[in-house]
């Protein structure tokens, strides 16, 4: 394995970390681990991290304005208070959650929240992305994926990107830079060659470039606004998930990994997979936004 520039700031052990999201004002990150399920507040500066047991899988979050969270369960897209506790569905808009679930998803930069689902079985693009509005409308925006991941924002909110992780394909759709709607149909942003990782979760920098992470591929790499992949970091895990910057100056990129049903030659080789990772970068990433509704 190559020296990663990645260390362990959190000795997880997660099934399947995800979903990382730093809260500047509280100096925290949190996390979720879909199969605990649990949702996770980690303190770098005390090495602390709470678990909120969930009573279902759960596969993002984003922070609201007003406290607790917007999530994406198994069931539906779901209201959370403080401690991680539903109160409210906003919408249940998978037919079949036996065999589908929500997966990636973020606030958007106008206060909405996209969120989309995972088709377990993988044999049939029945995945979907979805938006919930500050107004708590839930809205269909794209389909035709097996496993929809990697949301994220461009800085001049031109775009949205989007990756169907199990056909190693980034996305990206043209949005209107002022209402967030979208205007146009999807286009390739970068196509992973099949059998060196596949894009998983992600996140933008202050310049613009997205950051990936690569599940079976041990490594986060950073793509130019052009598409084209400018860095590569080994990590620790043969299955990073998704990454996020923090810290103070939002120069921490932390990432979350996976051991769940991985086999055991893999854990072996490595023993950290499931921990939280983190290293120091040169550009800034952006304050993630606060869902408005």
């Amino acid at each position: 394995m190559n020296h990663s520039p990645f260390r362990t700031v959190l000795t997880a052990q997660a099934a399947l970390g995800e979903c990382p999201l730093w809260a500047s004002e509280e100096g925290v990150l949190y996390w979720v681990d879909i199969e605990a399920p649990s949702l996770n507040r980690f303190d770098p500066g005390t090495g602390e991290n709470l678990a909120y047991p969930l009573p279902e899988h759960i596969g993002c979050i984003g922070r609201r304005r007003q406290g607790g969270f917007i999530a994406g369960l198994r069931s539906g897209l779901w209201l959370l208070d403080e401690q991680a506790r539903p109160q409210t569905c906003l919408a249940r808009p998978v037919s079949d959650t036996s065999i589908s679930r929500f997966n990636d998803g973020r606030v958007d930069p106008w206060g909405g929240f996209w969120a989309g689902t995972i088709h377990e079985p993988r044999d049939a693009p029945l995945a979907s992305l979805y938006r919930v509005a500050p107004d708590l409308s839930c809205q269909r925006l794209a389909g035709e994926v097996l496993v929809s991941n990697g949301v994220a924002f461009s800085p001049d909110r031109q775009w949205a990107y989007h990756s169907d992780t199990p056909n190693h394909v980034i996305y990206r759709y043209p949005l209107d830079p002022r209402s967030g709607e979208l205007v146009g149909s999807r286009e390739v942003f970068h196509q992973f060659p099949f059998g060196n990782g596949r894009p998983d979760g992600a996140a933008v920098d202050s310049e613009g470039y997205y950051w990936s992470a690569l599940f079976e591929g041990g490594r986060v790499v950073r793509l130019s606004p052009a598409g084209e992949i400018v860095a590569e970091y080994p990590v620790p895990a043969r299955c990073p998930t998704m990454c996020a910057f923090g810290g103070a100056d939002l120069k921490t990129l932390y990432v979350t990994s996976a051991r769940h049903g991985r086999p055991a030659e893999e854990l072996s080789a490595y023993p950290q997979s499931g921990d939280l990772f983190a290293m120091r970068t040169e550009v800034a990433g952006r304050p993630e936004p606060l869902f408005a509704g």
